[in-house]
């Protein structure tokens, strides 16, 4: 039974098992079964691809409503730093700092603070020696999740820190409470405002063992309505944002690369060029380099499935943003030379097979003859049209039990008719 709580559903109300979905899934995880899309929740990596391309609006995250949680005494928002890039003509982060505050949130903790932090820490722990490399960023959730399907020897790659919004989590509830003796855990909330699906399903799920600190996620594309108003009734904001050029630029493909400040780093995004990497990384075909960034949405999180803004436009208007900002506003001191313990995680996504096609050897390839033998049959065009996303899956679901043979393939049914009206004209 899968015990993972996901983020991306489907409503198939407005879905017409057009088959976009199926051949855009980068884990096909989706089938066309009774003229409607069914989503694999064993290979489901919530990256929001579906959710991207779908032309019906049929797929969706699902995640909380701001107006739903006001019962905490003390609320607190989280805001990514992709936030930032979805205001035209924004020149200062704190007059979006002001506007949670106006919208009903006591009090605001960055993100990108944190993610300085992440990046001064990342810098010490890649000193470290012994360690394996290139290490891989732990921030996106998805190539997380991705390596623990596909890419298991990866596993010990993975950066094991915390990622930025949960040790933002973690010291926006220490502050609080330092601030305001009176409040205990169960008064204070968590929001984090979250540019993707795949977060969502994280703050669910956890980080393998490791349970979230965040309460509550609400979507960019719902804070930013809210904030639209606020942000034009409020005079002008207090100083308070604790961010520079570092912390913001994590919202862009490559801000988390070049922070760790040296050149022996690669940078990637969109789900299928992150995959293309990590298996040149598991093949040894990839230079020595220290540290690979990659984000499973075009552009990185500004380009998340949940925002408003075109991810291109949005990562422009960040330009804007960290123009006149510090380089960073967390450098650590010298003499801090260690990560924190408890920043620090060995709760790393455990190896779950999704190609196994039985716990027997002999049976397994007994299956896989069938499947090869099933597969030369087919036309080998991959259109989709039969609902599997490729003829090689397609034969591998017969074989599972989880397709019927008879099922239509209009390849084969074209060539029929074609050859039978060749064969009529020739009488």
């Amino acid at each position: 039974m899968n015990s993972y709580r996901h983020s991306v559903v489907l409503d198939e109300d407005k879905c017409t098992g057009c088959t976009t979905c199926v051949r855009r899934c980068p884990t096909e995880a989706i089938r066309i079964i009774d003229s409607c899309a069914e989503i694999n929740t064993n290979r489901c990596i919530d990256c929001g691809e579906c959710i991207r391309v779908c032309p019906h609006k049929a797929k969706k995250a699902m995640c909380s409503k701001f107006e739903h949680y006001l019962h905490y005494k003390w609320k607190i928002a989280l805001p990514a730093p992709a936030l930032f890039g979805q205001f035209n003509g924004l020149e200062d982060v704190d007059e979006v700092l002001q506007g949670l505050l106006d919208i009903g949130f006591d009090d605001v903790y960055e993100v990108a603070k944190a993610a300085e932090l992440v990046s001064s820490y990342t810098r010490i722990f890649l000193k470290t020696p012994g360690i394996k490399k290139p290490v891989i960023s732990s921030a996106c959730p998805v190539i997380s999740r991705l390596i623990s399907l596909r890419f298991p020897y990866l596993k010990d790659n993975i950066l094991p820190i915390l990622p930025p919004m949960e040790i933002a989590a973690m010291q926006a509830k220490k502050l609080a409470k330092e601030r305001n003796p009176e409040l205990n855990d169960e008064d204070i909330g968590v929001f984090f405002i979250s540019p993707c699906a795949a977060k969502v399903s994280y703050i669910r799920n956890g980080y393998g063992n490791y349970k979230s600190n965040i309460d509550v996620v609400v979507s960019v594309s719902d804070i930013y309505f809210l904030l639209l108003g606020a942000m034009k009734r409020s005079s002008v904001p207090k100083i308070s944002s604790e961010a520079g050029m570092i912390g913001i630029g994590w919202a862009s493909t490559g801000g988390e690369a070049s922070a760790i400040l040296n050149d022996s780093y690669l940078s990637a995004d969109g789900i299928q060029n992150c995959i293309q990497v990590l298996d040149s990384i598991e093949n040894g075909n990839i230079p020595q380099i220290e540290f690979v960034e990659l984000c499973a949405c075009i552009g990185g999180c500004v380009g998340g499935v949940m925002t408003i803004e075109n991810p291109f436009i949005a990562k422009t208007r960040l330009q804007t943003v960290r123009r006149y900002l510090p380089v960073s506003r967390n450098f650590l001191s010298s003499d801090n030379n260690f990560v924190p313990e408890n920043y620090i995680t060995d709760s790393l996504p455990t190896y779950t097979p999704i190609s196994r096609l039985s716990d027997s050897m002999s049976e397994s390839m007994r299956m896989m003859a069938s499947i090869q033998k099933l597969r030369e049959s087919r036309p080998g065009i991959d259109c989709g049209a039969c609902g599997s996303p490729t003829c090689r899956a397609y034969a591998e679901d017969v074989v599972k039990g989880l397709a019927g043979e008879t099922r239509t393939c209009v390849v084969i049914e074209q060539r029929s008719m074609k050859k039978k009206g060749d064969d009529a004209g020739d009488c």
